[in-house]
């Protein structure tokens, strides 16, 4: 198996709700559940691959607080070198809604102060040889984004793919915010966007001729993967072939994370050798999973996956 990595943002989420309507200002509603959690597009993925049963490398930082000793705790020994920021800790408190979607409150925190140098420091490019990383959280990370074009030539030097998961910017996605991210594709060999992600960078409504769009900033051998929700999730492979698999029909309770998990899926799947198809149903089932249960589970580790696969 190849190895695994995340660079980029992990933070506390508390999700609170569901929540409907919105409550006028000045007044108090009851929730009927919460939820502290690690989150963050990197944190997600790191948990579950956790539950995935896979081994992976994570570079991440963390605030001086007691939260950000919580974040560190939750890794063990794989957050050993997590530099620690003069800063409170990055948090995002999570309303969710009767229909499963959510509205964000985050602080800046920590996050914006996690640097090249940091990462670097954590990683072991010759043991991550070869491997997937998987780059998270573009538009929180500024420090690291700002560097971008180091962390490219650092996986590059070591043969290592990398996945770009940009997470939502804060200000939208704006002209300028489009063409950074269509600069890093440039470089990137797997592009791991939503949907409405998807389309809006390209400007075409399918999602599959969007994809193809996409495709054609990437390099020749680049995978591109369009998220759909309940509709599943499609791929462009190395040679143009385009798959798709459905999601199963489940009961909803927080889409928080879901396109993370799936990426822990996919790439595990990715790294371990299995078709595109069946990378992306292990992605979509694990999210699933995930987005239907309370406290929130992941499934069956990446072994049963496998097993499915060769049987």
């Amino acid at each position: 198996m190849r190895p695994l990595v995340v660079i980029g943002n992990v933070n506390v989420d508390l999700i609170l709700g569901p929540a409907a309507p919105w409550p006028k200002a000045g007044t108090e509603i009851i929730v009927d559940h919460d939820e502290l959690r690690v989150g963050g597009c990197a944190g997600n993925s790191a948990l579950a691959w956790d539950s995935l049963g896979v081994d992976y490398a994570i570079a991440a930082n963390i605030g001086n607080d007691q939260f950000g000793t919580w974040l560190k705790d939750a890794f063990a020994e794989r957050a050993g070198g997590w530099p620690v920021e003069n800063i409170g800790t990055t948090l995002s408190v999570g309303i969710t809604h009767p229909d499963g979607e959510r509205t964000f409150f985050t602080t800046r925190g920590h996050l914006p102060l996690l640097s090249f140098d940091e990462v670097r420091g954590m990683l072991d490019g010759e043991r991550l040889r070869g491997g997937l990383a998987l780059l998270a959280g573009s538009f929180l990370t500024d420090a690291l984004t700002a560097a971008y074009d180091d962390v490219f030539d650092w996986a590059e030097a070591h043969d290592i793919a990398v996945a770009l998961d940009t997470g939502w910017p804060l200000d939208g996605w704006t002209d300028a915010n489009c063409a950074a991210t269509i600069g890093w594709l440039r470089r990137c060999r797997l592009a791991l966007f939503n949907e409405v992600e998807t389309t809006t960078l390209t400007g075409l409504a399918d999602p599959a001729e969007a994809a193809c769009a996409l495709k054609t900033h990437m390099p020749d051998d680049a995978i591109v993967v369009v998220k759909r929700g309940p509709n599943g999730a499609l791929a462009l492979g190395r040679t143009g072939d385009t798959v798709s698999v459905a999601a199963p029909s489940v009961k909803v309770i927080d889409t928080i994370g879901a396109g993370d998990v799936f990426n822990a899926g996919f790439l595990a799947a990715l790294a371990a050798g299995m078709p595109l198809k069946d990378c992306l149903r292990t992605g979509v089932t694990i999210a699933s999973e995930a987005i239907s249960t309370l406290p929130r589970a992941y499934g069956k580790p990446l072994s049963a996956f496998l097993q499915e696969t060769t049987a």
